[in-house]
């Protein structure tokens, strides 16, 4: 039994405070770490040990859902310093509060309790990367089955979530496994340029128990399939994405900016020129930055936008309908197309302005770049703009997709 912290030091202040301080501490050796690509058990340790894992439970377990906005906060501070670890804890915080949109609120309650008295590390995927594995019923409950691919957390989690299929209905379900069990084995599979630290890979299962309760609700997304709550679980998802986005963006932006303060741009480099005031005043330099930063903040701004709109949806509770639903859905692909260009934009300019000294393994700034393309290679900007534009155009409600 856990004791909880008074509610004075349990606050958004407090949280972020801790998520400063462990991303100070990741960013020490977080060019190594990344080199190195092992499993990062020693950086859940970290995220265990300061509480982190438990941010995003709700006070007394309400209807209106968790601290959402801390829960991002977090993982945007954590993604500045290290982006793999960032979406690692972003997509733990989602799945962790799975139950709160799948399931029931007395089991959603209990699997909720039971995750923030034990500190469990939530991985999964609900997305469909191929067939997804199959549930088949038994005497005593059912078995599970088959393969899971896009995986975050293999191998270090405490408890998955992922997608199978009803043997019977064909019905996409959201199954809760815990990976202690002898026939679930992980394939480190994801052979990936960036976000090497996420735990990425595949699962099989061979005739996994999965009880009654470890069934936590449909996934499909046939027309009044889902009530307008549950629909919340897309734009949730994708605000951690956001999150990651703009934390890594702001992390090479701080990153780069004290390298250009004492060593010349790549520009003065090149016409032997030497600015007044050092490298700080180059105007090409300060051009470059006026606009990433102005990408960065415009983003952010969409970003935060999008965090009250579905702080109000969770408010709701069960009484939002679907036409809240779908404008916080597309707040979300609009917030989230902006932060996919940025970052995108960021990471590749930002090293232009440093030159070639950039692509010094010692500086490790491309681990930004391959973190945020790696990512963005997954969730095409263009799908989401797509889902904007026909809402915009059509008033057409976006589709029930949960990113990978």
């Amino acid at each position: 039994m856990t004791t909880a912290l008074p509610a004075q030091k349990t606050g958004h202040d407090h949280w972020l405070r801790i998520a400063r301080e462990i991303a100070d501490d990741l960013a020490t050796d977080a060019v190594d770490r990344e080199q190195a690509g092992k499993r990062p058990l020693d950086e859940v340790a970290r995220l265990r040990e300061a509480g982190l894992l438990t941010v995003p439970a709700p006070a007394g377990h309400g209807t209106g859902g968790p601290d959402w906005r801390t829960a991002y906060a977090v993982v945007r501070t954590i993604s500045a310093a290290d982006g793999a670890i960032g979406y690692l804890l972003g997509c733990h915080y989602f799945l962790s509060s799975s139950a709160r949109f799948f399931a029931g609120p007395a089991l959603a309650t209990r699997v909720e309790q039971e995750s923030a008295a034990r500190q469990w590390c939530w991985g999964g995927g609900l997305v469909s990367c191929g067939p997804p594995p199959r549930l088949t019923p038994t005497a005593h409950g059912y078995v599970l089955d088959g393969r899971q691919s896009c995986v975050t957390g293999v191998g270090i989690a405490d408890r998955l979530v992922v997608r199978a299929t009803g043997s019977g209905s064909g019905d996409p379900l959201a199954v809760l496994v815990d990976p202690a069990h002898p026939g679930v084995v992980y394939v480190d599979d994801e052979d990936t340029f960036g976000q090497r630290l996420a735990a990425g890979g595949s699962v099989e299962f061979d005739s996994v128990p999965v009880t009654e309760d470890d069934v936590l609700g449909s996934l499909s997304a046939d027309e009044g399939a889902l009530t307008p709550f549950t629909g919340l679980a897309a734009p949730t998802a994708r605000l951690v994405s956001v999150q990651f986005c703009l934390g890594v963006a702001e992390g090479l932006l701080a990153e780069v900016r004290e390298y250009s303060r004492v060593v010349h741009s790549s520009w003065q480099l090149s016409t032997e020129q030497s600015w007044p005031g050092g490298p700080s005043r180059d105007p090409y330099v300060l051009s470059a930055y006026g606009e990433l930063t102005v990408a960065a903040r415009s983003a952010s701004a969409l970003a935060d936008q999008a965090v009250e709109a579905l702080g109000r949806g969770f408010a709701r509770g069960e009484d939002l309908d679907d036409d809240e639903c779908a404008e916080i859905a597309v707040l979300a692909s609009v917030a989230e197309s902006a932060a996919s260009r940025a970052v995108q934009e960021i990471t590749g300019r930002a090293l232009d302005v440093i030159g070639a000294r950039a692509a010094l393994l010692r500086h490790g700034f491309d681990r930004f770049w391959r973190n945020a393309r790696t990512h963005t290679l997954r969730e095409p900007v263009a799908d989401r703009l797509r889902e904007v534009g026909d809402y915009f155009l059509n008033g057409a409600h976006p589709p029930f997709t949960i990113p990978s």
